[in-house]
């Protein structure tokens, strides 16, 4: 191979800049030339890329989000939009590519390989780490812990006030973030999209709490599991005390990625590429069990609940 092209797509994740210095430099040490596809599939649609050196990736290892920026383009699934992308893809004429980013962004990889015969290597990188085939995607353990830290913030006020906090997190279909948030604050409640629950029976078990000598409560909510405002709410008119609520949002997004994500995507980038190299392709590299493993770009299956079921619990026995 003598250029590959790697793009970030999807929702950006603590750790794709990372990813994509190793890419860069792997690929420049097997002397190949890189192209940096800006503003992810839209760029793509609409030339905006540019050939990225050793130099280039220079300083970016502790910066968040992704510095070739990342925006959605639903056009792809159109006849027009394909067009667009073909042109792109013929102009730059590339032997793969290594793109970085969650499952939308590896159903567009499946597709440049069905439409266009361009090898193609995926990067998981998601906060949710729902993606089947490896055990943690590049930005979960930043998401994590910056979780982390807002609820212990907020659980000071809790504990100083005697309030109930309901604090939602990321996590629209899958509740790992929630369920290893609750886990590492000691809260009281998590509500998981893949556990039904009953509002009535939490406030029960809320006011069985304050009867034996607690003080204050959170809740973490994954944001598929309900609205905050809405349980809260709700919460306040059946156990009739002060409850707030805190939706953490966006900030779960960005930040300097952790070590553990740095070391993380430094090696599913070079892995990536490094496959690339050897023929290998129209394949998302992955860990499990602490070893590197392929398996296909777009599976059927969605991330089975497992994990999360386990995690919660956990933290109904340690509440």
């Amino acid at each position: 191979m003598k250029r590959i092209g790697v793009l970030t797509g999807g929702g950006d994740a603590a750790g794709m800049n990372p990813a994509l210095r190793a890419v860069v430099r792997t690929a420049w040490q097997q002397g190949a030339e890189v192209i940096g596809i800006r503003r992810g599939w839209r760029g793509l649609a609409e030339g905006d890329y540019a050939v990225m050196e050793p130099g280039s990736v220079s300083g970016i290892l502790h910066l968040g989000g992704t510095v070739l920026r990342t925006f959605r383009y639903p056009e792809f699934a159109t006849d027009e939009g394909t067009t667009a992308v073909a042109r792109t893809i013929e102009k730059m004429k590339l032997d793969g590519m290594v793109i970085i980013g969650g499952d939308g962004s590896f159903r567009g990889a499946s597709k440049l390989e069905d439409e266009f015969a361009l090898p193609v290597v995926g990067v998981p990188a998601t906060i949710d780490n729902d993606i089947p085939g490896t055990d943690i995607s590049i930005g979960f353990d930043t998401a994590l812990n910056i979780a982390i830290d807002a609820v212990d913030k907020i659980k000071d006020t809790a504990t100083s006030h005697g309030r109930i906090f309901v604090i939602e997190v990321m996590g629209r279909e899958y509740g790992l973030l929630a369920a290893q948030v609750a886990i590492a604050t000691g809260a009281e409640e998590v509500l998981l999209p893949e556990i039904p629950y009953e509002l009535d029976d939490l406030c029960r078990r809320l006011n069985a709490s304050y009867e034996r000598g607690k003080q204050h409560a959170i809740i973490i909510v994954a944001e598929g599991a309900g609205k905050a405002s809405y349980i809260s709410f709700e919460i306040k008119e059946r156990v009739q005390r002060d409850v707030r609520m805190a939706v953490l949002g966006h900030i779960q997004r960005g930040g300097s990625p952790s070590g553990y994500d740095r070391i993380l995507a430094s090696r599913m980038g070079a892995r990536a590429t490094e496959l690339l190299f050897e023929g290998t392709h129209r394949v998302m590299v992955g860990i499990v069990a602490n070893k590197f493993v392929t398996s296909p770009l777009v599976r059927q299956s969605k991330q089975k609940p497992d994990a999360v079921l386990r995690d919660a619990a956990l933290m109904e026995l340690l509440a």
